[in-house]
């Protein structure tokens, strides 16, 4: 191998030396702007005192949600006692299914009268869970907040400690082994669930739409999928070597890229259907066809990013698309969750109507992650940018909701812990950039 002279390889440290103080510099403006706004930190200190007050996911939910406590666990790590937190992690795993599933959410049975068919346990006696089978999210997402706790507390014990005659780490392993029992299709390699909007856990064929059932109509998409991928990604940092669970990743990730996403349009399609699709073949009236392939999800989007599914060129590309959708719908941010939204009557339950509720709502739970992904891949400045209205209106509501109507208007759950805990991420996400590029 031909030997590099010692004065050429000075002149490409000198070099490199170089571009990376020219790039400090150019970044030092935008740093020293995120660090002097303070919105940001005013946010961040509302989330706080918010989580301080308990798990459940905001204040029309007496329940503890999984998909909810998940996305704000690390925040509840920091200002809450690291065993109240296991505690709620716990009773997941009491509630465990003998087949390995996990319930959405539980609450005191005293207070289990939502009407939900509600599931108990021995282990947990003194409370009532239940399960909205048309989504494939619980399992992936308590895996995904046990490794945010033991990430923040160093509390690898707990993985340790046994339920039930089995370990966490079992039971973990178990909800995985579920999802490639219960919801697994081998044509396509993927997991399924009902027909839902996006990440949503609302089927259209009834008017709850939150059970499976004989109408179901049962479909692929990028959401759950993408959030196994990362409970992999979680499972195997936890457990190496994993060895099976590093073939079904690989396998995983390769399949939703080839059936999935649309190369062509660089986005990924709403489902695909195992037995048909719930919805019409045109729109009410007849006037035209109904293509759902040219709705955008953004939610199961901004998760496949934090999967790590896309690269830096195709995440540039679904954000300009994001922006786009927001400006023709005339929503707030990018935390519209479709576009277009599904027709009015397309779905039984009422509160689905277009731009409502799961159905084009604005939500931050969601539009947060993507500014997460954005700060995470080097867009900074977009990030920044596109934070801008989630923050306004956190402050201009004083508090976090569930959603937000195309208007600005909260909606849903006041005191929403969810959006509270992803916006305290991308908010540390800006931050921690920001004074590592302030140039000093």
């Amino acid at each position: 191998m031909k030997k590099i002279p010692v004065r050429m390889i000075a002149l490409l440290a000198m070099n490199i030396t170089i571009c990376l103080k020219l790039s400090a510099q150019s970044s030092r403006p935008l740093a020293q702007e995120i660090l002097s706004d303070t919105s940001l930190n005013r946010v961040k200190t509302m989330a706080e005192d918010l989580l301080k007050t308990g798990f459940n996911a905001g204040s029309s939910y007496g329940e503890v949600w999984i998909r909810d406590f998940n996305t704000f666990i690390t925040l509840s790590c920091k200002v809450m006692p690291a065993d109240s937190v296991k505690k709620r992690l716990r009773v997941f795993f009491q509630m465990q299914g003998a087949d390995g599933n996990i319930v959405d959410g539980y609450i005191p049975k005293s207070k289990a009268d939502a009407g939900y068919d509600y599931i108990y346990s021995k282990n947990a006696p003194q409370f009532a869970g239940h399960k909205n089978t048309v989504e494939t999210d619980q399992e992936t997402s308590l895996i995904q907040a046990v490794y945010k706790y033991v990430q923040v507390t160093g509390d690898t014990d707990f993985l340790h400690e046994i339920i039930d005659a089995k370990s966490v780490q079992e039971r973990m392993s178990d909800a995985l082994q579920f999802l490639m029992t219960k919801r697994f299709s081998p044509e396509y390699g993927l997991i399924y669930g009902a027909t839902t909007v996006d990440w949503g856990d609302v089927q259209p064929e009834t008017p709850w739409g939150v059970r499976m059932d004989s109408l179901s109509h049962l479909a692929i998409d990028i959401y759950d999928n993408s959030m196994l991928v990362i409970a992999l990604n979680d499972y195997i940092d936890l457990f190496p070597p994993a060895h099976h669970w590093l073939e079904v990743r690989k396998n995983i990730k390769k399949n939703i890229m080839k059936y999935l996403w649309d190369k062509k349009h660089q986005k990924f399609i709403p489902h695909i259907y195992l037995h048909g699709s719930p919805f019409p073949a045109a729109m009410p009236g007849g006037r035209q066809a109904f293509d759902e392939n040219k709705i955008n999800y953004h939610g199961g989007t901004a998760v496949a990013i934090e999967a790590g599914l896309l690269d830096k060129k195709q995440i540039q590309e679904v954000n300009r698309q994001m922006l786009a959708d927001v400006k023709a719908s005339g929503a707030q941010s990018i935390g519209l969750t479709v576009y277009p939204p599904y027709p009015e009557g397309f779905f039984k339950n009422k509160g689905m109507y277009p731009y409502g509720y799961q159905n084009g709502g604005d939500w931050t739970w969601f539009g947060a992650r993507m500014i997460t992904a954005l700060v995470k891949y080097g867009f900074v400045q977009d990030a920044f940018n596109e934070i801008q209205p989630m923050i306004n209106r956190v402050i201009a509501h004083d508090g976090f909701y569930e959603w937000y109507t195309r208007e600005g208007k909260p909606a849903g759950s006041e005191l929403f812990r969810g959006s509270a805990g992803v916006l305290y991420t991308t908010i540390n996400a800006l931050q921690d950039w920001a004074k590592e590029n302030t140039g000093n």
